[in-house]
């Protein structure tokens, strides 16, 4: 099978990824059965998976009607809660990331005469719009197709109290 090629190859430094020995998903047999169905559509239907549902902490596996519930005072569950809990804290700060970058990027896409190339030539000389309100007009005006009038209404825009 796919799942067991690419995990050979894995385990020999070959593989295009790093494959999971397991897939823990984040909720009960719906959500178990989205994921399966989502792997078994790119062929690795046969990748281990499991779910963990929040309120009960119960722990569902595929094609298995019921699901194991763990004592919580064991080791194993409280593995599974520690890993369902790292995923929830990367997926967040990563999700946060995405958001503060939309934030930042979203000041220049409402300024006047603003076209994605201008912004995308913005962001590629000062990285960020923090940079580039720092920035001197004529070092804006640098860039090709962009005047120092323009650079000067850009920043006025950027630095005025409702774009802070």
């Amino acid at each position: 099978t796919l799942y067991r090629w690419l995990k050979k190859l894995s385990g020999e430094g070959k593989a295009p990824i790093k494959v999971p020995d397991l897939v823990v998903v984040d909720g009960g047999k719906g959500q178990l059965s989205s994921a399966l169905a989502d792997l078994e559509a790119i062929g690795l239907g046969d990748m281990p998976i499991v779910g963990l549902a929040k309120q009960r902490e119960e722990i569902f596996f595929p094609h298995q009607p019921q699901p194991l519930c763990l004592p919580h005072s064991t080791g194993a569950l409280k593995l599974m809660q520690r890993i369902r809990d790292e995923a929830h804290r990367f997926a967040n700060g990563y999700n946060e990331l995405l958001y503060r970058k939309r934030m930042r990027e979203s000041a220049l896409d409402d300024a006047p005469g603003m076209s994605a190339a201008k912004k995308s030539m913005l962001l590629e000389k000062f990285k960020s719009v923090a940079a580039i309100k720092r920035a001197d007009p004529a070092s804006i005006a640098a860039i090709r197709g962009i005047s120092e009038t323009w650079a000067r209404n850009l920043l006025n825009y950027l630095n005025s109290s409702s774009n802070s």
